[in-house]
């Protein structure tokens, strides 16, 4: 599979189209003003606890708060917080060596049994703010690389479920704790299988550099403060899914060009050449098909290449995407059992992909066309999970009902992506109300008028909408007759299926627009 990563630069931030093999299957838009990225770490200070949620509200500098519950604490947040205070007082020696730990708090406890109001403490956005809600925190603090995540605090080594290899996954933890730090645990990403010790140390390295960072910022702190920055969404991307398959990634700034070859430097060396910039005069997202693919893919009706179509709809509670057959049923020869799951097929890659692109989150209801064989159902769900293996964020799917519906749940960490693709209609300006059309009539007699007699033009062609063409042709004695014989001059009627309904122009014999004054 090819993939290729179109970065536009644009004033008001960078949008970041993915494509696999032309196709588009993610697009990002990151703000410059966006201060709040899931993986930033802040130094908030808690406002106040809500007992009946078992929550806290943490402010972190966010025009709301954020909130923070008890189960996103974290077995080890004492000890979070007994580091984070020795770093704001300058007691903490490098990284976490001779750190003594204290007590895991219970899964059941209650807030108010491990924090108290103004308190500060340590955390991690989990959340972006969604519509009016603040950043969703959490205490288990991360620090993400290529091949590996870190996990202070903790002993663990765990490796991804994507890696199958028996032998291969005990190589990986032979290597790790080789290398791991004290009181640090780490988690072994499905990029690392494979990789040998040098390039996972390196990886380690870069992540223990950042910690260090954020505990120099720590240092004589005072709350809400950002410690520690998630990488820019291209080059998080970058980190989460270069790989050899990646061929190509264009970009239209040059300052953007350098930073990026910077970075695959340093995570990937030798793979520099596939970065590009783009020069030609036409916008990036235009020359490469970008924005085509937006307006087809991000409007409320979605159409496929088998001639059905989605239709997806958004509630408050729940998203529900609706699967049309279009005409396909009715003119296949085959098996109609058999039509019903290819067509099902193809609107389940196809909501797998709209999922990832849109980045839509929470609960996703997918109708698709009933289908009375059981083992077509299987099947069914066996398509759509392994549509959604590529898919990133955590997600869970369930097999679909005698009905036809399956229920998807996909983790939500930032606001769906939603891109207006219907455009204001040129006739009426938006507002959904024309001029008087009867009048229309009279408005072009007396610009005929204008431009036959006082600006004396002896030939001349009216470009009118098709419909208006045919209204002013339709009978023998029609207008374009009687207005002929009223001035004697030759007037040629042409329609332009482009033209608003309402508007109209005058063409003189030079091929040249006649203005009105």
């Amino acid at each position: 599979m090819n993939k290729e990563l179109i970065v536009n630069a644009t004033a008001k931030g960078v949008e970041i189209a993915l494509l696999e093999d032309k196709k588009l299957v993610e697009f990002h838009h990151e703000k410059t003003d966006n201060q709040f990225n899931v993986g930033d770490i802040y130094l908030g200070k808690v406002s106040k606890l809500m007992l009946g949620l078992n929550a806290a509200f943490v402010e972190v500098g966010h025009d709301k708060e954020a909130f923070l519950h008890y189960t996103d604490l974290g077995p080890q947040v004492r000890s979070l917080m007994k580091f984070t205070n020795n770093c704001i007082n300058g007691n903490q020696g490098k990284l976490l060596k001779g750190f003594s730990m204290e007590p895991e708090i219970v899964k059941t406890g209650k807030v108010n049994q491990v924090l108290q109001a103004k308190q500060t403490i340590l955390v991690q956005i989990l959340k972006e703010p969604i519509s009016t809600k603040g950043p969703r925190l959490n205490c288990e603090i991360s620090m993400p690389g290529r091949f590996l995540v870190l996990t202070p605090f903790s002993n663990t080594i765990s490796i991804s479920k994507k890696i199958d290899s028996r032998d291969e996954r005990q190589r990986l933890i032979n290597i790790i704790e080789s290398i791991r730090p004290e009181n640090f645990g780490v988690i072994v990403r499905t990029a690392a299988e494979n990789k040998n010790t040098a390039e996972l140390h390196q990886d380690m390295l870069q992540m223990l550099a950042k910690w260090e960072a954020m505990q120099s910022e720590l240092m004589n702190a005072f709350a809400p403060k950002k410690v520690s920055s998630e990488l820019d969404k291209t080059s998080s991307i970058l980190r989460d899914l270069l790989s050899d398959s990646f061929n190509r990634i264009l970009v239209n700034d040059k300052t953007m060009l350098q930073d990026i070859k910077a970075y695959i430097t340093n995570i990937a060396p030798g793979k520099e050449n596939i970065v590009q910039m783009h020069n030609a005069a036409m916008s990036i997202f235009d020359a490469t098909g970008v924005t085509l693919q937006i307006k087809a893919a991000f409007g409320k009706q979605v159409s496929m290449q088998n001639g059905g179509s989605l239709i997806i709809e958004k509630t408050e509670a729940l998203h529900v995407i609706d699967v049309n057959s279009g005409h396909n049923l009715g003119s296949s020869r085959g098996d109609h059992e058999e039509n019903i799951l290819k067509i099902n097929s193809d609107a389940a890659r196809e909501v797998a992909r709209q999922l990832r692109l849109r980045d839509m989150g929470g609960i996703v209801m997918v109708d698709f066309i009933d289908m009375r064989n059981p083992k077509s159902r299987v099947e069914l769900f066996n398509v759509m999970k392994s549509a959604m293996n590529v898919d990133r964020a955590k997600h869970t799917v369930l097999p679909p009902s005698k009905f036809g519906l399956m229920q998807i749940t996909r983790q939500r960490v930032r606001p769906e992506v939603q891109i207006a693709t219907a455009e204001v209609c040129p006739t009426c300006n938006g507002t959904g109300k024309i001029g008087a059309s009867i009048l229309l009539i009279d408005e072009i007699e007396k610009a005929l008028h204008n431009v036959l007699v006082h600006q004396n033009h002896a030939k001349i062609i009216l470009v009118v909408h098709p419909f208006i063409e045919g209204y002013l042709k339709r009978g023998f004695i029609n207008k374009n007759w009687q207005w002929m014989m009223k001035y004697k001059k030759k007037i040629t009627i042409q329609s332009d299926a482009n033209m608003p309904l309402t508007e109209y122009r005058f063409i003189d014999k030079n091929k040249e627009e006649i203005k009105l004054g």
